[in-house]
């Protein structure tokens, strides 16, 4: 039975490279290969998941996979709040 979370170490990787790399990469892969918006999540995840597991964490299985997710997320969240706030401008 499961009674504790796993410890889970943040490193200078997750804090200033780790979702910045996603999100660059994520923009030339869409940029390049003239991507739909519905695979833009699949390939941040993809990308996210390989950086922070081979990566980021080597040594760490299940903390590689958690902040794989969390590098996804967060550079996925950059893109779709500035592609709503560049909206709303246009709007205005």
């Amino acid at each position: 039975m499961l009674t504790e979370f796993p410890v889970i170490h943040t490193n200078v990787w997750d804090a200033i490279w780790g979702v910045p790399v996603v999100l660059v990469v994520v923009l030339i892969a869409k940029w390049l290969f003239k991507l739909p918006p519905s695979w833009l999540s699949t390939v941040a995840t993809v990308v996210a998941l390989a950086i922070s597991i081979f990566i980021s964490h080597p040594k760490n299985l299940s903390a590689g996979i958690f902040m794989g997710f969390f590098y996804s997320g967060a550079a996925m969240g950059v893109i779709y709040s500035t592609q709503q706030s560049y909206y709303a401008y246009r709007k205005r």
